[in-house]
This record gives structure tokens, sequence and C-alpha cells, in this order.
């Protein structure tokens, strides 16, 4: 019997190894599983080569539970190993005999797990004890018996084994018992190896019998040895795919499309990327791309192996060239890693142009499923945004569709404002913007649909990278002004008539929570809307940005922001303008002029004082001039608020403005339609 210590660098290998080499516990089936499968593999390389003259045999792996024992066992009738193996590649830590193997037989080995150096060791994280028994396929090999503790210590001694292959035997410690049990390791297995290039059996099939499952004598095979992935995209129906994917993601409806990725220069590729049905809820399910090396499952946190917005994507990425180290963080820095992620935003942005000038009306059909994709993909990725410009749609309000060159063909004679910029309306809510929509169309103009929840950072987007074009939603101005061509026709209100209707119209206002308004006035024509609620377009921009991005809290802060601009040329604005010169022209016009002069009087003093130093006379007069201003205005200001308590014309406009746009609500709903009804009674 041969004894020794572990070649190691520390004393404290072990304990290193059992809580930190691995985030989960459960990765452990995975690592030993995957070296059973890379044995049987290795032998067959062998076998092709003629190095190995024997029988093959059937080349399964086995993962056996004896709860009485308390053992684990996964077994394999791969290469096996003989006491200089196991020396070589066992007793000295992290020196991987796939590598070994791979250097050797680089050029057709590519089934080869591999790239898992310290993977045997990971059986320490649930094992008090771990044997090997081993008998290699070399020709007069002895078997070999190995057993460690834990410790750095180990024995090896002559063993028992009559077939080629090797077992690994797990005595599970006391926190560990959960791998005892039938049904975890069957998850695990099912998690992990379901896709491994070799038969793993663990158990027995199930079968439904007098009311109750029942074990059959059939060795349950748990995973399929040939995943569509590793299939030629030739020899696959879309039956194949959508069966896959089904396979993948059960129960879930089938997707859109898919893309075949099959690569195998400067880096090997191979996988299935499937589109799901995305709404323009933005529900992103991460998580949902299985990261697998040489059909071992690796992870599904693909942070890095793909662009972020390719999360929303699912299927399976399989490459070799994905290093599979005990630490996964430093995927985003690798190299390879990189090229990886470059390849894949390519292929897409390739096949969505691809679907899209092989059959546009297909296209348009799936548009509004995948559109926040090819949204969020423009918004993070450069490169992607790049390509993704020729294939991108825009639908208007009516449903119609354009790319982005035959929307510029179709308003640039109608929608080019005095500034020589192309005005792009667009609206957010087809329903709740229906009047600003209707009047807008009604003015020969088109307006876009853009009500994804992205859209406000995507507006941003599509005005840097459209040339001379601007977008105004189409509530942001009365329809004249969202294309200004000419000059604003004067409202044509003398300064007392425009004090008198601002206070008029504003004073309802009040009552609506975290809003501001401003009264403006329009010549906008006896057919258009009295009073036109509209929205700053600068500040509801930023306000729904910081609605998304905490760091812009001081805009989400602010109240809205709007503008009711009253139409001075509608027959009821002129009936309340009318009324309110006879109720009140005589007392406002005296109370302006009033104000007027003693402002001017006020200005004056400040002008004359020596290097703008008034005396002390000059504080005083400055003082009782201010003084009558105030009291000027506050006479004013009853006067009109006392006059509006009876003007319920004006309010029964605002209201109605108000209603329009869902901000009367509660109370102030009720009164309006309690006045609606007095009103019709008269």
């Amino acid at each position: 019997m041969q004894k020794g210590t572990i070649g190691v660098t520390t004393e404290n290998i072990f304990p290193v190894i059992k809580k930190f080499l691995y985030s989960d516990h459960e990765i452990f089936l995975r690592e030993l599983v995957s070296n059973a499968v890379d044995a049987s593999q290795k032998l067959r390389t062998l076998a092709n080569f003629g190095d190995f003259k024997g029988e093959v045999g059937k080349l399964e792996v086995r993962v056996t539970i004896d709860k009485e024992a308390g053992t684990l066992t996964i077994s394999d009738h791969g290469i096996g190993m003989d006491a200089e193996d196991v020396d070589k590649y066992i007793n000295q830590i992290a020196f991987s005999g796939a590598e070994d193997f791979l250097n050797k037989y680089k050029d057709n080995a590519n089934s080869i797990i591999g790239h898992f150096g310290l993977g045997f060791y990971s059986a320490f994280m649930v094992a008090e004890k771990v044997v090997i028994n081993s008998l290699s396929y070399k020709e007069g090999a002895e078997p070999v018996r190995w057993t460690c503790d834990g410790s750095p210590e180990y024995s090896m001694e002559k063993g028992d084994r009559t077939e080629r292959g090797t077992d690994i035997i797990l005595y599970i410690d006391q926190d560990s018992k959960e791998f005892l049990e039938q049904q975890r390791v069957d998850l695990l297995l099912r998690k992990y190896c379901r896709f491994l290039p070799a038969p793993v059996v663990s158990g027995k099939e199930m079968e439904w019998k007098d009311g109750k499952w029942e074990a059959t004598d059939r060795d349950l095979v748990v995973n399929a040895t040939e995943p569509q992935w590793m299939k030629k995209p030739s020899e696959l129906t879309d039956e194949d795919y959508r069966k896959f994917y089904q396979e993948l993601y059960p129960g879930e409806e089938d997707p859109l499309f898919w893309i075949h990725l099959n690569v195998d220069y400067p880096f090997t590729l191979t996988g299935i990327l499937y589109f799901p049905k995305i709404k323009n809820n933005f529900d992103i399910n991460r998580n949902r791309i299985q990261l697998y090396c040489n059909q071992v499952y690796v992870t599904d946190s693909v942070e890095g192996v793909v662009p972020e917005f390719m999360q929303l994507m699912q299927g399976v990425i399989d490459s070799p060239d994905i290093p599979l180290n005990v630490s996964r963080s430093y995927l985003q820095a690798d190299t390879a890693v990189k090229k990886i992620s470059g390849y894949i935003t390519k292929k897409v942005a390739s096949r969505l142009d691809e679907l899209f000038r092989a059959d546009r009306k297909e296209f348009e059909k799936k548009w509004d499923d995948i559109r926040i994709f090819i949204v969020y993909g423009m918004l993070t990725d450069e490169k992607f945004c790049d390509a993704a410009l020729k294939f991108m749609l825009l639908k208007d309000t009516e449903g119609q569709y354009f790319t982005l060159d035959e929307y510029k063909t179709l308003v640039e004679a109608s929608q080019t404002n005095s500034e020589g910029k192309i005005v792009y309306l667009y609206a957010t809510d087809k329903q709740a913007q229906y009047n600003y929509i209707k009047a807008a169309n009604d003015k020969g103009y088109n307006v876009l649909l853009l009500d994804g929840q992205l859209d406000n950072h995507f507006v941003g987007l599509l005005e840097h990278k459209l040339e001379n074009v601007q977008l105004v939603r189409v509530d942001a101005n009365v329809v004249d002004n969202l294309i200004r061509k000419n000059d604003r026709k004067s409202a044509n209100l003398t300064p007392a008539q425009t004090a008198i209707l601002s206070q008029l119209f504003n004073s309802d206002t009040a009552k609506v929570e975290k809003a501001s308004f401003v009264v403006q006035f329009e010549a906008l024509g006896e057919n258009a809307q009295p009073i036109v609620l509209t929205q700053n377009e600068y500040m509801r921009r930023m306000k729904e940005m910081a609605a998304m991005q905490p760091q812009m809290n001081f805009y989400g802060e602010l109240p809205d922001s709007y503008s009711l601009v009253v139409n001075t040329e509608h027959p009821l604005v002129k009936d309340i303008t009318a009324k309110a010169d006879d109720a009140l022209l005589a007392t406002v016009e005296p109370l302006l002029q009033t104000i007027d002069s003693k402002n001017a009087e006020a200005d004056a003093i400040r002008k004359a004082a020596p290097e703008g130093k008034t005396s002390a006379e000059d504080d005083a007069r400055i003082a009782d001039l201010e003084r009558e201003v105030a009291d000027a205005r506050t006479k004013m200001s009853d006067a009109i608020n006392e006059y509006g308590k009876k003007a319920d014309t004006a309010k029964q406009l605002v209201d109605l403005a108000l209603l329009g746009n869902g901000l009367l609500r509660g109370s102030n709903l009720s009164d309006f339609i309690a006045r609606t009804v007095a009103m019709m009674q008269k």
C-alpha cells in the first residue's frame, strides 16, 4: 500500500475547496459526471485513432445511491486509471487530465469536456470520504483503489475492479444527506447533465400502476446525447426547433423565430437562440439563456457572454472557448467572451435583417412582439443600433408600418417647419390623446404611435440618429404650433382683457394636485376647441426619464407643467370676454394704469440714483409705491375672483379641458357634473 500527502501548496486546501471552490455545493455532481463522460469520450477517441484495440462496449455513466451505506457512486466504463495516472492527476491538485489529453489529440478531441482541473475535489464539498476504484484500459494494467478522508492524507493500494473504468464513491457527510435522495439527484442531473454526449443512467423509469408510481426494471437515462444545437441547421425542420423550445421551456407559447449559431473560427460556438413573444409591458425574464461547455451545463447567468438586451431571448449557447475556471466572475473581461458577444450581436442583427427582407408582411406581423427587444438593443448597444436602422419600423396611429427612410419620405413635404426641421409627431396613448391625434390628422399630419415604456428614451435616440429630425408629442402644443410654419396670429387682447381672462381661466386649475398651469391666448379659429391643454415637451421628457432613473430625481419632484391655451376666436370665449369686459373693465383698467404708473415711477427713481445707490428718502418713496402697487393688484384680483364665482361658462370650459386629459377627479369631477346638470336646466 502506498501512503502519502497530496501535493498542495497549503494545508488548508480542503476547507477552501469545501467552502469557496464553487458557489453552490450541488455543482459537485456536474463535475464528477462530466469527468466520467470525459473518460468515456477519451476511450472513443483512442479507439478511433487505433490506440485502443479492445471492445469499446456500452459507454454509459451510472449514478447510484445506497442510502444504507450513505454513499453516492458515479461509475463509468471509460479509459480508467492506473496507479501512475492517479498519482499524476489526483494527487497533484489542479493538473487537468483533460488538458493533457487535449494536447495530444487536440485536432480530433473536441468532445472532451476538459478544463476541470479542480473538478474532482468538488466531491469533498459534500463527502467526508471519497474512494476511487479504477482499472485502466492499458494492457496489463492493475486496478487501483484510492481513499481520502478530506485531509491532505491519502492511501492508495491495489484495487479489486475487474472491468475497465472508474467508480467514484462518495461517503456523504451529515450536512449533505439531501444528496442521498433519488429525486434530488435526478433534479440535479436534469439541470446540469441533460445534454451530455454519453448516456447518464440514474435509477429506474417509473410507471403509473394501481393508483401509484412504481419503479420498472428499465434504466432511466436522464439526458439526450445529441441535442438540436449540435446538429446542422439543414438537418432540422421548423417543428424540430419548436419541439426543442418546448423541451427547454415546457408549456410556453411557441417562439416567433430562432437563430441557429454555428461558427468554428476564430472561436467555436454553437447554439440556438429563440425570440419569445415580448409585449410592451417590458416584463423581462432574465436567466433564460443556458450556457454550456461541450454540452455541460455551466450557468444561466450569461452577463458578459451575451449583450444585456439579448437576455430577453431564450435558448442555448455552447462553446468550449468560454473559460470554465473556478471563478465565473471574470467572464466579462475575457477576450474570447468579448468576441463571442460581438459575434452574437452581429448574427442576431443579420438574422433580423434577413427576415425583414425575405418577407416584409410577416415581419410586420411579428413587429409588435419583438419591437421592445430591438428598441432595448438600439438603446444599449451601439453596433446593434447601427445595424438595426436598416430594419427598424415605425408604426403610426393607423397601424401602418414604415422604415425610417420610408417615413421621412412620407412626411418631409408636409411636416417641415419654418426652421427646416422635419417634425415627427407621436402619441403615447391612442385613446387618451385621440382629440390631439384627430386635430393633427385633420391638418394633414401623420402621427406615430410610441407607447412602449422605453420610448421616452427611444425618442431621444431617434433625434440623435436621424439628421434634421425633431420629435414632438402630439399634445405638446396646439396643432397650429406643433409644426410652426409662420408667425403666430395675434390674439388681439388688450392688457386689461389679458389680465382678466388669465385670472378667470387660471383660478380653477389650482385644484389639480402636483401640476402647474400657464394660461396662453391663441387665435386658433372659431371651429377649433375653445381650450386646449398642452404639456411642455422638454419637462415631460425629463420627468418620464426621472421615473426610470433615480439620479434624475430632481425632475421627478417638479410638478407637471401644462399650458392652458385659450382660443380667443371661439364663440364661447368671445362671449366670456365680452361679458367680462362689461363687468370688469371699468374697475380693472384704472387699477392697471395705477400699477403701471407706480412701477414706472419706482423704476425712474432707481435709474436716477447715482451709481445705482438710492438714498433713504428714495427707498421710503419706493416702498410706498410698491405698497400702492400691491394694493391695486389685490383690489383687481378680488374684483375678478368675485366675478369669477358667477362665470360658470369659464369654469365649465376649464373643467372640460381637464376632463379630456384625465385631470378632473374626485370632488372636482362631482362638482363639474352637478354644474353641468344645473346649466342644462336653465
